[in-house]
């Protein structure tokens, strides 16, 4: 987590740093999606620092009004399968290890719910 006054690409380097400390992590990881605010210098210090592709997901040229965006949704989408987790509609718990945490078991059981349905 970073403070408030932190902007999202930095932000962003923060958190891709402590991912590539994880080795299996590193093997699997090949393409990251971002949206508009993360393009600049990023993806290229990704790219060469990381070895994974970062990409922009933009908007259509030209677009009016409300559009889905390619991979966007898949963020959104799951967004809001975590917040119909009581637990995890409003920022309750102290420390990030917890909400972490309650973010795996919401996962855990959406996935477990998805195979008992199939």
């Amino acid at each position: 987590m970073t403070a408030g006054d932190v902007q999202d690409r930095d932000g962003a380097r923060i958190l891709l740093e402590g991912l590539a400390e994880q080795e299996e992590l590193i093997k699997r990881l090949k393409l990251i999606w971002a949206d508009g605010g993360y393009r600049g210098a990023l993806v290229a210090w990704v790219e060469k620092v990381l070895g994974w592709k970062l990409e922009i997901v933009e908007k259509p040229e030209g677009q009016v009004g409300f559009q889905i965006l390619p991979r966007r949704w898949v963020v959104e989408r799951t967004f809001g399968w975590l917040v119909r987790q009581r637990r995890l509609a409003r920022d309750y718990e102290r420390l990030p290890e917890t909400s972490e945490a309650f973010i795996y078991i919401a996962m855990i059981r959406l996935m477990v719910r998805q195979l008992a349905c199939t």
